[in-house]
């Protein structure tokens, strides 16, 4: 099954070159770096940098993030060690540029799912061990780094029930994958339980990484400071958007009447951030892109929606919001992480669809520091109430802050299941 899953890779090829120009139209960043796609990199080799490396996978941004922490834990407990990091998409490669800006990390595109091209990488770099953050099971990947006798840690991982069901029925493909996989560090007792279905040992469980991103001082002086350009009017912030929800939105904004507040649209995917500001105008609101804010600048009161069209300030617009809803819950795309905004003593409203993040959206909500809305209508309800009743607002912020601050410390229990592997 393998093979033939390599063979329809290779066959594929030339489609999934064409696919990556076109989506550089509108986001450049998939027509850089094509070359490492291909096991070709121009960064110096082992040969020029005789200490070993600690490969570090993350796939896009919500990968990269969750893997900060353990960066920064292994920067610090392996000096004498380099982090290689690679990514699929260029928002996760921009990500990982912005939290490491100071050359913490050795960052590249993932080879495609081939042997020569994935072998063409471990050739080149020469780690010491593969770590895969949460759902990353690449079956080449994984034989590749088990031929070069090369342990294959997953992270920070989680399995749905839907993605429990797809990997049974492409079992004579992910089976082999995951009994090859030499240890797992599980986020929940669920997710080590689905993923031990898959045959694969030593499954631990660690929790969840992202509980220990913690908001850096200079974050949260500059959410206050954009807080400050948005202006006294409440702030009600539509966090990590997908498509079809902005307009469902906007038309419950536009319904519930709300005058007083400030909208803050702030899509996932940047290539979207054009057809949103369109959106918007078309139901007839003003609107001011975050990239047209200069740091002297304000938003003036006849704006309606402010759209974040910018990569990696989310802790700012958290930090500068009264309410946060957590966008890909409207509809049913699984939700987003919620974390960062209870960190941040935010109250947090999400939707109805969360089966990506189950359970930490029910903790969250168990603890008090999240409410569940049915549709767009309840959550500019919702938003409208906590508005007004500032002592409930900031008890459910409270609450969000206290769920945060109790879930922390997976990344070292991460470092000690990892520690015997690096060695």
């Amino acid at each position: 099954m393998r093979i033939l899953y390599t063979v329809i890779w290779i066959l594929a090829l030339p489609l999934v070159v064409a696919r990556l120009f076109w989506r550089g139209r509108k986001e450049p960043g998939y027509r850089a770096h094509i070359a490492e796609r291909f096991g070709l990199f121009s960064s110096p080799s082992i040969a020029h940098d005789a200490r070993p490396v600690i490969w570090v996978h993350a796939v896009s941004v919500g990968e990269t993030r969750a893997a900060e922490p353990l960066i920064r834990q292994l920067n610090v407990a392996y000096p004498k060690h380099r982090i290689l990091l690679s990514h699929m998409t260029p928002t996760g490669r921009a990500t990982g540029a912005l939290l490491f800006p100071h050359g913490e990390v050795e960052q590249c595109f993932l080879p495609y799912d081939i042997p020569f091209l994935v072998q063409r990488l471990v050739h080149h770099f020469q780690p010491k061990i593969c770590i895969l953050m949460e759902t990353e099971v690449w079956p080449n990947l994984i034989y590749t780094c088990k031929k070069n006798a090369l342990p294959v840690a997953l992270v920070n991982a989680r399995l749905s029930p839907k993605s429990l069901k797809k990997a049974l029925r492409l079992s004579r493909l992910i089976l082999p994958a995951s009994a090859a996989i030499s240890c797992v560090a599980a986020q929940t007792k669920a997710d080590a339980e689905r993923i031990g279905q898959l045959g694969t040992p030593n499954v631990v469980v660690t929790g969840n990484n992202k509980f220990d991103v913690n908001p850096q001082p200079e974050q949260i002086a500059a959410g206050l400071a954009l807080r400050t350009q948005l202006g006294t009017r409440p702030v009600l912030l539509c966090a990590s958007t997908r498509e079809g929800e902005e307009e469902l939105i906007l038309d419950a904004f536009i319904q519930a009447k709300l005058p007083k507040v400030l909208l803050v649209i702030v899509p996932r995917h940047p290539q979207r951030f054009d057809a949103v500001e369109q959106l918007i105008k078309q139901h007839g609101l003003l609107v001011q892109r975050r990239s047209t804010l200069d740091s002297s600048s304000t938003v003036g009161p006849e704006i309606n929606v402010f759209l974040g069209d910018s990569m990696g300030e989310m802790p700012r617009y958290y930090a500068s919001c009264d309410v946060a809803f957590i966008g890909g819950s409207l509809m049913p795309l699984g939700g987003q992480n919620l974390i960062e905004a209870c960190a941040l003593e935010k109250p947090v409203l999400i939707g109805p669809h969360t089966f990506n993040f189950d359970a930490v959206s029910t903790d969250a909500i168990d603890a008090g520091g999240a409410l569940r809305i049915a549709d767009a209508h309840e959550l500019m309800a919702v938003s409208a109430q906590l508005i007004e009743d500032q002592e409930r607002r900031l008890a459910i912020g409270k609450a969000a802050l206290a769920f945060a601050e109790q879930h922390r410390g997976a990344t070292a229990r991460t470092m000690a299941l990892l520690a015997d592997w690096i060695k």
